[in-house]
C-alpha cells in the first residue's frame, strides 16, 4: 500500500510540475502587451477593423505613450500608414474624453482638479477600432483637406474641411503693442501675423517657460482664483509664409481672455478646443491666419469689426478693392 501511494503521489507531482512549467511559458506572452489583441505574428494577414481592448486605466500623462504604442504594434500589419490622427478619428470619443479634462467644464460638475494629468482618458472596459482600408481611405480623405482658418479682429478659429465648416471656436490672438521678450532677447511686436502656411510640429511633452522674463513655471491661476499645476495639452507649431515665427495654436487656462487681443502673438483657445484643433490639424494641416474686418453674422448681416490693430493701410486697401469692385 506504501508504495502505491509513493507511486501516486510522484505521479501527481510530476503533472503539478508540468502544469506549472506550461503556465510559465504562457505567461510572458500574456503580459507582453498591455493590449488584450496581442500582435503575435507580423507575418499573417490580420482581419480588419478590428477591436483592442484595452488592459490598464491609461490618465493623461501616460496617453500619447500609450497610444504611440498602439500606433507602433499596429502600422506595419496594415496596408495604410497607421497614425495617432487616424486612429483618434477612428474613434472620436476619444476626442470627447479629452475634452472633457478641461479644468472649467470639471469644475461644471463640482469637481477641482489640481493635476490634469491624472485624469482617466481610457479604461480596462474601453476598446479602440483599428479601421479597415475602406474607413482609412475616407478618414484619411477627410483629414488631408483640412483647413484651419483664424480671422484676427473676430477672435474666431475656423476649421474646415473642403469648403464645409465643422468648428468655429473663440480664440484670443497677440497684443497690439511692442515688448521685449527675455525668451527671444529682442524687441517684439506682439501683434499676430497673418498669412498662409501649415502645421510643422507639436508639443505634447511640455515644459513651460514665462517669455516676459524667461522663467520657467510649473503652476497656473485660473479664472476662479484657484491655482493647479498646467495641464498637458499639445501645443501645435505653425510656419507662416514660410516662417516659424513662433506663432502657436495652444490653450489658456484663462478662457476669460478669449476673444480679445491679450496674448505675446499666439492663437490661445479654450482647453477643450485646443484637443479637438489638435486631432484635426496634422502635420501639414494648410493654415490660413487673416485680418478681415468686414464679416457676416450668424443671420449673413454684413457688419464691421474693430480695427483692434490700428491697420490704417488694411482700411485704404478695402476702401481702394471696393472702388475697383464698382
Amino acid at each position: 500500500m506504501n508504495s502505491r501511494l509513493k507511486i501516486i503521489l510522484i505521479v501527481v507531482l510530476l503533472l503539478l510540475a508540468l502544469l506549472l512549467i506550461g503556465y510559465m511559458r504562457e505567461s510572458p506572452q500574456k503580459e507582453a502587451t498591455r493590449f488584450s489583441e496581442a500582435v503575435q505574428n507580423t507575418t499573417s494577414e490580420p482581419d480588419f477593423p478590428k477591436w483592442i481592448s484595452i488592459h490598464d486605466t491609461v490618465r493623461v500623462r501616460d496617453y500619447f505613450n500609450t497610444i504611440d504604442s498602439l500606433v507602433v504594434a499596429y502600422d506595419s500589419l496594415t496596408d495604410y500608414p497607421l497614425s495617432e490622427h487616424l486612429l483618434v478619428h477612428a474613434n472620436p470619443w476619444v476626442i470627447d474624453t479629452l475634452a472633457n479634462t478641461d479644468y472649467y467644464r470639471m469644475m461644471e460638475k463640482d469637481s477641482f482638479v489640481y493635476d490634469q494629468k491624472q485624469l482617466i482618458v481610457l479604461r480596462p472596459t474601453d476598446s479602440l477600432l483599428i479601421p479597415d482600408s475602406l474607413a482609412a481611405v475616407h478618414l484619411l480623405d477627410k483629414i488631408e483637406r483640412t483647413l484651419i482658418d483664424i480671422n484676427i479682429p473676430e477672435f474666431k478659429l475656423r476649421i474646415y474641411e473642403d469648403s464645409t465648416l465643422v468648428y468655429t471656436f473663440p480664440v484670443r490672438v497677440g497684443q497690439n503693442r511692442k515688448r521685449y521678450l527675455k525668451m527671444g532677447d529682442r524687441i517684439t511686436d506682439l501683434r499676430t501675423k497673418t498669412g498662409k502656411g501649415e502645421v510643422v510640429d507639436y508639443r505634447r511633452d511640455l515644459v513651460f517657460y514665462n517669455p516676459v522674463d524667461g522663467e520657467r513655471f510649473y503652476v497656473t491661476k485660473r479664472d476662479d482664483e484657484r491655482t493647479t499645476l498646467m495641464p498637458q495639452i499639445p501645443w501645435i507649431e505653425t510656419e507662416i509664409n514660410g516662417i516659424r515665427n513662433g506663432q502657436l495654436i495652444h490653450p489658456t487656462t484663462n478662457p476669460k481672455s478669449l476673444q480679445k487681443p491679450y496674448s505675446n502673438g499666439c492663437i490661445g483657445t479654450s482647453e477643450a478646443a485646443a484637443w479637438v484643433i489638435y486631432y484635426h490639424a496634422p502635420i501639414g494641416t494648410k493654415v490660413n491666419i487673416r485680418y478681415d474686418l468686414k464679416v457676416q453674422d450668424s443671420l449673413e448681416n454684413e457688419m464691421i469689426l474693430e480695427d483692434i490693430y490700428k491697420n490704417t493701410r488694411l482700411k485704404i486697401d478695402k476702401i481702394n478693392e471696393q472702388k475697383i469692385n464698382r
